[in-house]
């Protein structure tokens, strides 16, 4: 981490994602029991929780954007239900099948190894459990997608590492998720390059 990706970055990131409100207010809702967010970045996700969410583990490798969640969480309801963590999504510090909820909130994009962080994300969530997503995915669209592959080299290093094509519904599959639940579209709100999105619960895949 760098003064960039702690100190310039964040204040970017709440502008950029700010045609997401509704989506993750809707998404964070049906967050139930032990809830896990990966990257829980500056706590924007944590007033969102409702009160079905009775432990909350907040998941993220930014130790200043860590200290700003922790402010979150401290300034918010049920303080005492949020536990804040250091840590590395393709290392979960957690047991088997430990959280009823894992939620994957615009996050899956920048993780160097996504692949490996799904299959974490299946490990310790409950095999009745759900993955709650929202992500920007690669677009459907061949002459999209090409922009994409294009833009990504610059855009990560801007946007400190973020994947504009990222498959991450064929990585959520290979790691034992059922998307079923899930749908994908074009948010209104993004410029096409960034628009294409994979929003629901994911559950765990039989077998």
């Amino acid at each position: 981490m760098g003064f960039y990706s702690d100190y310039i970055f964040p204040p970017l990131l709440d502008l950029g994602t700010r045609p997401f409100h509704r989506d993750r207010q809707r998404l964070i809702a049906a967050a139930r029991g032990r809830v896990l967010e990966i990257g829980v970045g500056n706590g924007a996700n944590l007033p969102f929780y409702s009160d079905q969410a009775t432990e909350i583990h907040g998941l993220e490798p930014s130790l200043p954007l860590l200290n700003r969640a922790r402010r979150q969480a401290d300034n918010g309801r049920h303080p005492e239900r949020i536990l804040l963590l250091a840590g590395d999504a393709r290392r979960l510090p957690y047991p088997d099948q430990h959280f009823d909820t894992v939620v994957a909130c615009l996050v899956l994009c920048t993780i160097p190894d996504p692949e490996l962080a799904a299959r974490e994300m299946r490990r310790v969530m409950s095999d009745t459990g759900q993955l709650l997503v929202l992500e920007h995915i690669a677009s459907p669209n061949s002459r999209t997608q090409r922009w994409q592959n294009r833009l990504t080299p610059l855009w990560k290093h801007l946007a400190c590492g973020c994947h504009l094509n990222r498959a991450t519904p064929d990585i959520l599959r290979d790691a034992g998720f059922d998307l079923t639940q899930t749908h994908r579209y074009r948010h209104a709100g993004l410029p096409a390059f960034a628009s294409q999105v994979l929003e629901g619960p994911a559950r765990p895949r039989p077998g």
